[in-house]
């Protein structure tokens, strides 16, 4: 299911250990880490897309876990340029997805990974709140930074000071330069004469 915009529906989970820790896990076959996400049915509401993709990709289920907060609307993502699959009827040029904060409420043991026939991940840890940000791959990270920001009330409120600010909740309003850093900038028309 693609929108007419090309993105496809998605949701995305943050699951949160009580001590504020976020699950991370490893793509299958790939050095890639994430947080659990994937596409809706044409039939599924955000929440019941939610808890199927726990469910395939954790193995959790309802009862293991507490909804927190979602994101107020949805969060768009582009994909790379390769990575767009152009011979597909409808052309998919990334993601709109929908962010849930869960708290783990059932045991680590009740984390399965392998419980579907083709595995998402193979490996999970706890990483800090705002690690994700700075260590998924590139075409992520406004989405995730975006995610965590708006999640991040809701999870002080049950890990407190374990949350910290983040620079990008500091740096909100302001606009980063159009330049990377250390990179040499063109000069203005202004500047050259």
């Amino acid at each position: 299911m693609i929108d007419p915009d090309g993105y496809r529906p998605n949701v995305g989970i943050v699951l949160m250990h009580t001590d504020g820790r976020v699950f991370w896990a490893r793509r299958v076959r790939r050095d890639g880490w994430q947080f659990p996400q994937g596409g809706m049915n044409s039939d599924e509401t955000p929440i019941e897309a939610m808890y199927r993709e726990l469910r395939e990709e954790t193995g959790l289920l309802p009862e293991h876990v507490a909804v927190l907060g979602v994101t107020p609307g949805w969060l768009r993502y582009r994909l790379p340029h390769n990575a767009i699959r152009r011979n597909d009827r409808m052309v998919c040029i990334g993601q709109k997805q929908v962010w849930f904060l869960l708290q783990l409420t059932g045991q680590e043991s009740d984390l399965q990974l392998d419980l579907t026939p083709r595995p998402e991940f193979d490996h999970w840890r706890w990483v800090d709140f705002w690690y994700p940000v700075e260590h998924v791959v590139m075409f992520k990270r406004g989405v995730y930074a975006s995610a965590l920001r708006h999640l991040a009330p809701f999870a002080r409120q049950i890990a407190g000071n374990a949350i910290p600010a983040a620079s990008i909740e500091r740096d909100r309003g302001r606009r980063r330069p159009r330049h990377r850093p250390g990179a040499a900038r063109q000069p203005s028309s202004r500047e050259r004469d």
